[in-house]
């Protein structure tokens, strides 16, 4: 987020626009904690993790009377259009604000679970899955010196997007997502094969939302079903979302703040901008909110292939 901040700063002085950042989402707003930035204001932000501008959970804003008193204190500060970076939660708040007030708003998409509509990648998915990786590379060391069996659990409580990544990207022996169950039959199939070719170690990749129980009350039901492993559960957690920025997503950040900072030129509002196909585009925000991605079947169908 802080390189999407970065962008939006440095676009709006380009432009010859005036930029405030709002510290602390939307309860900012409603508690007036507006301050005015320019270029060096968001000096070496760019290989920082996390949000220089923090946020919050706002229970007043979503109150007709706290979105009433945000839409005074931008009027204070003669603010015309707004940028929010988030996801579903943000974009609601935008949308509901922008349609009260008439003001502006350009949405720009930051998650690590990438369940966002509308855009091939959102802020942090990348970094998260790199994050992740690395990780599993880790844990695959000490899997195969002590002849272990591993299960991972990454974050994704409604989506198996960086589960199905870091799992091909790490050659897990399966992947259990939201979206698609996995028996336990089918589950026992693919470690007994695993057995019998004398593996040194194997890696499962969990996401947390996944339909097959809690990790650990899946590693009970392998350890009934396989005594002879030794196994051990491990539960990822917030080291995902944080540290440095990857490449891709300082990139990605610099693309879609320009175009956010653009779309608002252009008389744009209640969309957000995204990335599809490699080229910067833009869907309604209600669109975002209300429609969900698909997982790619043919990654699924790739990581079956692999875990052969």
């Amino acid at each position: 987020m802080n390189a999407c901040v970065r962008a939006v700063v440095r676009a709006g002085a380009f432009y010859d626009l005036e930029v405030y950042g709002v510290f602390n989402g939307y309860d900012g707003l409603v508690n007036d904690e507006f301050q005015q930035f320019d270029s060096r204001s968001v000096a070496y932000i760019l290989n920082q993790g996390g949000t220089m501008l923090y946020t919050a959970r706002s229970d007043v804003f979503r109150t007709g009377l706290g979105r009433k008193k945000a839409y005074d204190n931008c009027k204070k500060h003669k603010i015309d259009a707004l940028v929010t970076i988030g996801g579903d939660g943000t974009f609601t708040g935008a949308s509901i604000f922008s349609e009260e007030f008439d003001i502006p708003v350009i949405g720009i998409p930051a998650t690590i679970d990438n369940d966002i509509y509308g855009t091939d990648y959102s802020l942090g998915y990348d970094t998260a899955v790199n994050t992740a990786i690395d990780a599993l590379d880790k844990i695959r060391d000490t899997a195969t010196s002590h002849n272990r069996l591993f299960l991972v659990e990454v974050m994704g409580r409604h989506a198996g997007f960086i589960a199905l990544r870091c799992g091909i990207g790490s050659g897990a022996k399966a992947i259990l997502i939201p979206e698609k169950t996995m028996t336990d039959g089918e589950l026992f199939t693919l470690l007994r094969r695993g057995v019998n070719d004398n593996k040194k170690s194997n890696i499962i990749v969990v996401a947390e939302g996944n339909p097959n129980g809690s990790t650990y009350e899946i590693a009970k039901r392998i350890s009934t079903k396989f005594p002879q492993f030794d196994m051990r559960v491990s539960i990822l957690g917030h080291i995902q979302r944080g540290g440095q920025p990857s490449a891709y997503d300082r990139m990605l950040a610099g693309r879609l703040g320009v175009a956010a900072v653009e779309a608002i030129l252009d008389g744009q509002s209640g969309v957000m901008v995204g990335i599809k196909h490699k080229k910067v585009n833009t869907i309604a925000l209600r669109e975002a909110i209300e429609k969900k991605p698909e997982i790619d079947e043919d990654l699924l169908r790739i990581a079956n292939i692999l875990s052969f």
